[in-house]
């Protein structure tokens, strides 16, 4: 990626506005339940601090109204578990770019940690046109990194106004090192492949990723597809589905994509269905397209899984978004786990491999092959527009090399 990264930089003394991703989920009670995109951070984040400079973090979570506070959406939790994390104090403010923020950023020593509250809750964040809240951010820091991959797609006011604003004040704005090396994957995924390239595409709409498989389609060699999306392509070649999520309307736009894939478009042969959404249901596995009435299908069946793992064992690239059933639920996990395994050797035997966010990241991390594959991403809308060959306006305003 030809733009500057957080390594070009000197922080010593210095104040850094850092735009991280902690969107972590959470349970009833706040308490987080999966803390990896705060640990992705950690790279830039210790990078800052080891060199005798001042990390300043601003974030989103979740989706308050952008009316003020918010204790159901506070990084109050996100700024505890980064702190356990650093093994440090971290500071919190009371409010993003505001008095707090700037008094408390005043008095952080170098080495300090300071977490600026949740930016959606001021109403500028997602227009990115309120001057004031984007000029209170712009004067916090002495330089901007953007080292949020997961809303890279999103022209927000902390992703763009804000990093242009400090640009016109003379100061750098760069990417962090999560930001480079997901763009440098996909990127390279995209532009130049190993092959046989891969793509596994699943999840439950065909509509979500219109743009994914025909980018996909005129690159890759094979797009194998799996999860709920799979049975709008069966009704589209005439087969039953039973009471399986299907799109209707997007029967004719499946008949376009099979005629436009050919033979690198791979469907699944079987099916793992049940009469209930429940591990208890009673299951059958049959050919794809015979889905009985009163059955749902819920995973790919057993050959569907074997053909799927011979083509991706012999890749040379693999990119995954979406898995291929409930993986939450046993037995419905066979079909994503066989798909996983696969990678995982298609890793070892020298392929790059690729886990595009979202479901898929929560698949491989629990199922526990996360460390077994080249990289997960941490932004699943992100690495989807990067799989249809959108730039980023976000990445495109970021010093050049």
């Amino acid at each position: 990626m030809a733009k500057k990264s957080v390594a070009d930089i000197d922080p010593t003394g210095k104040a850094v506005l850092v735009r991280v991703d902690f969107n972590v989920p959470q349970d009833d009670s706040g308490a987080i339940t999966d803390d990896r995109r705060i640990r992705m951070a950690l790279p830039t984040i210790k990078s800052i601090l080891d060199r005798g400079g001042k990390a300043i973090l601003m974030s989103h979570l979740g989706r308050p109204a952008g009316k003020g506070f918010e204790l159901a959406f506070s990084l109050a939790p996100v700024a505890q578990r980064l702190g356990e994390l650093l093994g440090k104090p971290v500071v919190l403010a009371g409010d993003t770019g505001g008095p707090d923020a700037h008094a408390k950023a005043r008095s952080l020593p170098a080495g300090g940690v300071l977490v600026l509250e949740n930016v959606r809750f001021n109403k500028g964040e997602k227009k990115g046109d309120d001057k004031a809240y984007v000029d209170g951010l712009a004067a916090i820091a002495d330089a901007y990194v953007n080292d949020a991959f997961g809303t890279c797609h999103r022209t927000e006011a902390s992703m763009h106004a804000v990093p242009v604003a400090m640009k016109a004040l003379g100061k750098p704005a760069v990417s962090g090192f999560l930001v480079e090396k997901e763009i440098q994957y996909l990127a390279d995924a995209v532009a130049a492949p190993q092959r046989p390239f891969v793509a596994i595409l699943g999840g439950k709409k065909v509509s979500d990723k219109i743009a994914v498989i025909r980018n996909l389609l005129s690159i890759c060699d094979h797009v194998l597809i799996g999860g709920a999306m799979a049975y709008t392509f069966s009704l589209a070649q005439g087969g039953k589905t039973g009471k399986s999520l299907v799109e209707q309307d997007k029967v004719a736009l499946a008949k376009e994509l099979l005629s436009q894939g050919g033979g690198k478009l791979v469907l699944p042969v079987d099916t793992h269905c049940a009469d209930d959404f429940s591990a208890g249901a009673n299951k059958q596995i049959v050919p794809a397209g015979q889905i009985p009435d009163g059955f749902e299908g819920l995973d790919i069946g057993p050959e569907t899984a074997r053909q799927y793992a011979a083509i991706i064992r012999a890749a040379g690239t693999v990119v995954w978004n979406g898995p291929m059933g409930v993986f939450e639920m046993p037995p419905f996990d066979a079909g994503t786990k066989a798909v996983a395994d696969a990678v995982a050797e298609a890793t070892a035997k020298g392929a790059i491999t690729i886990i595009g966010g979202g479901d898929s990241a929560a698949a491989v991390e629990q199922l526990g092959y996360a460390d077994r594959v080249s990289h997960v991403s941490t932004g699943g809308g992100a690495s989807l527009e990067m799989l249809e060959g959108k730039a980023f306006e976000t990445v495109a305003v970021l010093d050049d090399k």
